[in-house]
């Protein structure tokens, strides 16, 4: 006696692969246990994994380095919901631009912009990326531990699909279905353009008449009033979002505007900034809307972070000017630096001493260095500038070249005739403006 495997048995011997019917589901969002939208629930189910681990470790990686808010963004888009197939990134290039799609492209957005900014914080990013691999690799784990371990339990799933597929009859063939009214012939148009006999009001050669349903399609067509447009629903909320936006920009950037540089100001403000376009958006997908203006401020905003990330660090928001004029080389400092602003640094003064070399080096985050040295010293200068330009003795002051990473090493030998009384060696450094060397008659 042979015992037919029971769905149960199945269940214990395991999923078959390359087999459709017990294939797992494919990834999709949740409708169930969902928050913002559903990702986090979608990929619980998909990899065995509590949701919570999901939102736990994406709200960490959120906040150190936006790496969480440009995977979720992602996974928004490209993750269709349960029971549809079509996701939201499709409907966007389909020209269906809907209040999700819209959330979903500004979570990425602030999380860009909050790991362009992190890019110099080597050890966020160094933990972002260590927790995200650790993610990634519990979750691979988990999806492919319950696989079958050998040949009886394929065996067994084998022998129930067999039993299953052969115990279903097949379905019973049915008539085709009657029609619904008698089928009746027209008379052919006659040259007036009325059909059947004149005078005739039913228009056929014989039989009763169709009933109202006829009548209405014979009768002459007629404009209908279009349909009226409803109004989108829900309290426009793009005003009030790009106000608090305002307002935390400002903030954001008073706060730290006496303690940090330029750019980490910038910077707090303008994340502050995006991340209430975030809420805002999101807030506006579920209880009212926010139009294109928004969206077009949450990728401005974005870009302004980028570009605030990419200032030099030595740019600070004090504009000051300091003259450097030392007279002994014993007073010569190692390092004159400005943040932003004019430094002069003035060597004239100077008792050089013959075959004697003097070292220093001068720095400007944004403005202008202007060195100043003797025509009978010999100055070996290395210039470093950002953005900006480099002005060497003998350029006319209306040769302005303006470009990015210029460097340059020149020494500025004594005129002719007149002997080396010392050597110096210097490196000046903007990050953005311009670097200016003069000679002065000793």
């Amino acid at each position: 006696m042979t015992d037919t495997p029971t769905p149960q048995d199945a269940h214990q011997a395991g999923p078959v692969h390359g087999d459709p019917q017990d294939a797992r589901p494919p990834l999709r969002r949740s409708r169930e246990q969902k928050v913002v939208s559903g990702v986090c629930g979608g990929l619980g189910r998909f990899f065995d994994v509590d949701p919570v681990i999901f939102r736990v470790v994406l709200g960490v990686l959120a906040v150190s380095g936006g790496l969480g808010l440009i995977l979720y963004g992602f996974a928004w888009l490209l993750i269709p919901l349960e029971g549809e197939e079509e996701n939201e990134a499709r409907r966007m290039l389909s020209g269906r631009v809907e209040g999700p799609a819209l959330t979903a492209v500004l979570c990425a957005l602030v999380g860009c912009g909050l790991f362009l900014s992190m890019l110099n914080n080597s050890a966020v990013m160094s933990f972002a990326l260590m927790l995200t691999a650790a993610l990634a690799g519990a979750s691979y784990w988990s999806h492919h531990r319950h696989e079958p371990g050998g040949e009886a339990a394929v065996s067994a799933a084998q022998k129930v699909h067999k039993a299953q597929k052969t115990a279903a009859p097949p379905p019973e063939t049915k008539a085709p279905p009657a029609p619904g009214g008698p089928s009746w012939w027209r008379d052919p148009i006659i040259k007036d353009g009325t059909t059947g006999p004149i005078g005739a009001g039913t228009g056929y050669l014989w039989g009763p008449d169709d009933g109202p349903q006829a009548a209405e399609e014979r009768a002459p067509l007629r404009l209908r009033p279009a349909p009226a447009v409803t109004p989108l629903g829900g309290t426009p909320l793009g005003g009030w979002t790009f106000l608090v936006a305002v307002v935390a920009l400002a903030l954001g950037t008073g706060l730290s505007w006496r303690h940090q540089p330029l750019g980490t100001c910038l910077e707090i403000g303008l994340a502050c900034a995006l991340a209430v376009f975030g809420l805002g958006m999101t807030v506006s997908s579920r209880y009212g809307r926010t139009g294109g203006g928004t969206v077009v401020a949450a990728v401005l905003t974005a870009l302004l972070l980028a570009g605030a990330a990419a200032l030099p660090k030595s740019v600070s928001t004090q504009w000051t000017h300091s003259t450097w004029r030392p007279e002994t080389v014993a007073a010569v400092r190692d390092e004159y630096r400005v943040g932003s602003g004019v430094g002069e640094l003035d060597l004239t003064g100077l008792p050089w001493q013959r075959g004697g070399t003097v070292s220093t080096r001068a720095e400007v985050g944004a403005g202008q260095l202007k060195l100043t040295v003797p025509d009978d010293v010999t100055a070996r200068i290395t210039m470093d500038v950002g953005v900006g330009d480099i002005r060497l003795p003998g350029e006319a002051r209306d040769d302005v070249d303006v470009r990015p990473e210029q460097k340059k090493h020149v020494t500025l030998e004594p005129q002719a005739g007149k002997p080396s009384r010392g050597t110096l060696e210097i490196r000046l450094k903007v990050g953005i403006g311009q670097v200016e060397v003069d000679r002065a008659s000793s």
